[in-house]
């Protein structure tokens, strides 16, 4: 088995990629570099180009013998999305089946498709299975959705897909090497440590008189290592001859935003600096996974639980800012 890995050198890409290579697994990436970091992926074969381009992914098939890939390649911001569509559709879809086209020309008929919970918007209720209305409130989710029928579509012609539908990745790597760059999100952790470190002003908290028990929003949230090890799974089940499908990745826990808050504030021995200001228009008061399906297919659970999350993103953030400054 050789792995394509697409966005391979962005945050969870990367991460995935470090995986497979550390269970001695031949893997190759193709990423733009416009949103990735090379230097994320050590010795590990790197192409820079973009997914639109059929010759770019002939021409990494042919050198490298691919027999499957991880497609993580996409933009991502919702609000962006909102205001650029033509660009989302463009990289998100359009790129999407130019790439399936040139990997079934060239014999590869195996793909794991990193999608997101975003594609059930604001569900009716929770926990969230497979069989919830899809819903994306987005552009971004949108593509991601429309992606999803795409390569189900494809089985008629011989591929198959697993399209992972994770929920809020957060976390960094176990030696804090890699993490999320809070320059390049706007997800609540990496937005924690800023103003932690004193990189923001105080942290804004979108409402606080939900009807939960601390009154505020509550995600499920994923360590980005578990999040890797999903796709790799997802790869393992391919391999052995599974059929196509779409799966939660979560860990069937919510935690609030305060909750998120002191468990940083317990992790880093520092106060949190944060406003209670108004609801954000749109944000779901609860949302988190079912993830029987992907338990009893794939044989995958997460192992680490949001303290995990907060203290390895605090120990990669830490070591960052003290090399920055």
């Amino acid at each position: 088995m050789t792995v394509l890995v697409t966005g391979g050198a962005g945050y969870i890409g990367s991460h995935t990629v470090r995986l497979l290579a550390s269970q001695g697994r031949d893997v190759v990436v193709l990423d733009s570099l416009e949103l990735g970091d090379k230097s994320r992926l050590g010795s590990v074969p790197l192409f820079q180009g973009d997914i639109n381009d059929e010759r770019i992914i002939e021409k990494i098939c042919r050198k490298h013998n691919i027999t499957d890939v991880v497609h993580f390649a996409a933009y991502k911001a919702v609000g962006e999305s909102m205001d650029q569509p033509l660009r989302y559709y463009n990289n998100n879809v359009a790129g999407t089946i130019a790439l399936v086209r040139s990997l079934l020309s060239n014999g590869v008929n195996r793909i794991v498709f990193s999608s997101s919970a975003a594609v059930y918007g604001n569900p009716e209720s929770v926990p969230v299975t497979e069989e919830s209305a899809l819903r994306p409130e987005s552009v971004y989710a949108e593509t991601k959705s429309v992606v999803e029928r795409f390569l189900s579509s494809c089985d008629a012609i011989g591929l198959r897909s697993v399209s992972l539908r994770y929920f809020n990745a957060a976390g960094a790597s176990a030696d804090a090497s890699i993490g999320e760059d809070w320059s390049m999100s706007q997800n609540l952790v990496p937005l924690v440590m800023k103003a932690i470190l004193g990189f923001s002003g105080p942290l804004n908290v979108f409402g606080n008189d939900y009807p939960t028990p601390d009154g505020t929003c509550i995600r499920d949230y994923i360590h980005v290592d578990d999040l890797a090890d999903a796709h790799v799974k997802a790869l393992d089940y391919l391999s052995t001859g599974g059929k196509s499908l779409a799966c939660n990745v979560g860990t069937g826990k919510g935690t609030s935003v305060l909750d998120v808050l002191n468990l940083a504030e317990q992790v880093s021995g520092r106060k949190v600096p944060y406003n209670i200001v108004g609801r954000r228009s749109g944000d779901p008061v609860s949302v988190y996974a079912d993830p029987t399906l992907i338990r009893a297919l794939l044989g995958w659970k997460a192992t680490r639980d949001v303290r995990d999350i907060i203290s390895s993103a605090w120990n990669w953030h830490e070591r960052d800012d003290a090399a920055k400054r």
